[in-house]
C-alpha cells in the first residue's frame, strides 16, 4: 500500500460556496457557507476575454447572470457589471461575479480552504489551466493550506501542473476509466474527485491503496454522507450546508 499524501482539508466542503441557498460562485454564497460553519468551499473558475480569472460554472452567461453568450466573450470590465444574483432570488439582486483574487482575499482572511475547479470555456483549456495555477500560486503565497486544483479537463490539469508543479491536483470524474492509474500518474494528481454514486467501500480502499485521496460530489443526503465517511472518503462536497453539519 502506498503512503497517502498530506490532506489538510476539511471532511465537508461547501459546493459553489453555499450549495443552492445563495447564488452559486459569489461572495454572498461563500459568506453564507461560512455562516453555516463550513471552512472549505469548492468553486469554478474560467477566464474573461482579457485573461482575468473569475468565477462561473457554465460556458455561457445565460443561466446565472444578466449577460448572454459565451462566458469568455466579454472583458472583465464588462463582466463585472453583470448581475449574478437576481436569477436566484430578489434578495441577491445586484450580486456581482467575483474574481479569483477577490475570493482569495476573503478566504485567506476568513481561514477558509478552497477547491478551485478549473472550468475552461471550450477551446481555452491549456490557457485556463496554466493561468489559474499561476494565479493560485501567487494569491495564496505563504498560506498554511494551498488550494486544491481540480478539473474534468485533463488538458487543463496538465497545463496547471506544468505551470506550478507544487500545487495539489485532483482529477474530476463522472466515471472511473479502466486506465485511471495511468491518468492520475501522468497528471501528478494526489486525489480523485468522483461522483459519489461511483464509490463503494472497496473502491475507496483501492484508491487509497494506490496512494490517492478520495473526494466525492455532490452528496446531499445525511445518510449517504455518514456512509461515505465510514468508508473513509477524505472530503465530501455538498449543497446541503444547512442540513449536513461540517466536520
Amino acid at each position: 500500500m502506498s503512503a497517502l499524501p498530506a490532506w489538510p482539508y476539511p471532511r465537508l466542503v461547501a459546493h459553489r460556496g453555499a450549495g443552492k441557498l445563495a447564488p452559486e460562485n459569489t461572495l454572498a454564497a461563500f459568506r453564507l457557507g461560512y455562516a453555516h460553519g463550513y471552512r472549505m468551499a469548492e468553486f469554478d473558475v474560467k477566464l474573461s476575454a482579457d485573461g482575468v480569472a473569475f468565477l462561473l460554472h457554465d460556458g455561457t452567461l445565460d443561466r446565472t447572470t444578466s449577460g448572454r453568450g459565451r462566458a469568455d466573450a466579454l472583458s472583465w470590465r464588462e463582466l463585472s457589471q453583470l448581475d449574478a444574483g437576481a436569477w436566484h432570488s430578489p434578495a441577491y439582486a445586484g450580486e456581482t461575479l467575483p474574481t479569483l483574487a477577490a475570493v482569495a482575499r476573503w478566504a485567506l482572511a476568513s481561514g477558509v480552504a478552497v477547491n478551485i475547479e478549473i472550468k475552461p470555456t471550450p477551446g481555452r483549456e491549456r490557457e485556463t489551466g496554466a493561468a489559474v495555477a499561476l494565479d493560485a500560486q501567487s494569491l495564496w503565497a505563504g498560506a498554511d493550506v494551498m488550494p486544491l486544483l481540480s478539473s474534468f479537463s485533463e488538458v487543463a490539469l496538465a497545463a496547471a501542473r506544468e505551470a506550478v508543479p507544487v500545487l495539489p491536483c485532483a482529477l474530476l470524474g463522472d466515471q472511473i476509466p479502466d486506465d485511471w492509474r495511468a491518468r492520475v500518474a501522468r497528471l501528478g494528481c494526489i486525489a480523485v474527485d468522483l461522483d459519489h454514486a461511483l464509490l463503494t467501500a472497496a473502491r475507496i480502499d483501492e484508491f487509497h491503496a494506490a496512494g490517492l485521496r478520495v473526494a466525492a460530489w455532490t452528496v446531499n443526503e445525511p445518510a449517504r454522507v455518514a456512509e461515505l465517511l465510514v468508508w473513509g472518503v477524505d472530503s465530501i462536497i455538498t449543497d446541503a450546508v444547512d442540513v449536513i453539519p461540517p466536520r
